[in-house]
């Protein structure tokens, strides 16, 4: 309990930002669970794109660390609109199309715990996250991807402002993630994205959170070569000690959950992908439970 006030408190930036990729932990680490599902791990052909992420979170339930409900009057709304900026390049390195991506994420955060002094909403930029190094692979049956990036601290902090966009905070991340097809075709597929986060210290706080593990996933099926429906996930964990801030026990570690159902569709005269998804979180420990919802738009030049 003292661990999930304090976190909320001092690092509520909820939603930061995401890479492909931008949003996990919507509590905690940067990177932000339920923005990929169908083919996560499938790269494009080499080319110019951009993609806009509009991702909901809202949540009514805090969670203590053996994942029963805090009785609190709790509520979180947050609104991302997350920009990113994607080129593949012709350039192979180890038998992989060689690229690059940048995000820039626009954050609104509405957060309330009746009773309390926590009771914040703001808006403005978030964590700029950077990925010089992004590789692709494309086999006859199978995709597969890695990227090494890191988040900076561009966004405004405040640790008496538990909606601040920004986490005041660096943090490097290495993706790796593969699709498999079961038929040649590519008209079935499943798909797995996994990321590793670790975190520099709070100036701030003088806080370093534990490193975070996280994936999703998606198994879908393409209709009429436009159309791709099926089913999509995420999980999440904490996987090393915070640092000992003397606020809360640093053994608590978070973790969640999630499911839910996406529906994608290319519109080839716009040169435009537009895809669906909510997921409903569950098994939460140590943190807030809820819903996202992700549209996602992407733009081929």
């Amino acid at each position: 309990m003292r661990k999930i006030v304090a976190v909320m408190l001092c690092t509520f930036g909820l939603l930061g930002i995401l890479f492909g990729t931008v949003f996990a932990d919507e509590t905690i680490c940067h990177y932000v669970n339920g923005v990929e599902g169908i083919k996560a791990a499938t790269l494009p052909p080499p080319g110019l794109y951009y993609r806009l992420y509009n991702v909901f979170y809202n949540a009514d339930e805090l969670m203590d660390p053996d994942g029963d409900e805090i009785d609190m009057d709790f509520e979180v709304s947050v609104y991302a609109m997350v920009n990113r900026f994607v080129w593949i390049t012709n350039k192979k390195v180890l038998g992989a199309d060689f690229g690059a991506d940048f995000v820039i994420p626009l954050i609104y955060t509405d957060i309330e715990i009746k009773g309390t002094p926590v009771d914040d909403d703001q808006f403005g930029l978030g964590d700029i996250f950077i990925e010089p190094v992004v590789l692709s692979w494309h086999g006859p049956r199978y995709d597969a991807s890695f990227g090494l990036g890191a988040y900076v601290p561009t966004g405004e902090y405040d640790k008496d402002k538990p909606a601040s966009p920004g986490r005041d905070m660096w943090t490097g991340m290495l993706t790796l993630g593969g699709t498999y097809y079961f038929d040649v075709a590519k008209t079935w597929s499943a798909s797995i994205l996994g990321r590793y986060e670790t975190h520099g210290e709070q100036d701030e706080t003088n806080v370093t959170l534990g490193d975070d593990f996280h994936f999703e996933w998606g198994i879908g099926k393409t209709l009429a070569k436009v159309w791709d429906v099926g089913v999509t996930g995420y999980c999440h964990w904490q996987v090393t000690d915070d640092s000992d801030p003397g606020l809360w026990d640093k053994s608590d570690h978070d973790r969640v959950y999630a499911v839910g159902p996406e529906v994608s569709v290319f519109l080839p005269p716009a040169k435009l992908f537009a895809s669906l998804r909510s997921q409903w979180e569950f098994e939460a420990q140590a943190r807030s439970q809820g819903n996202v919802t992700s549209l996602t738009l992407t733009k081929i030049f």
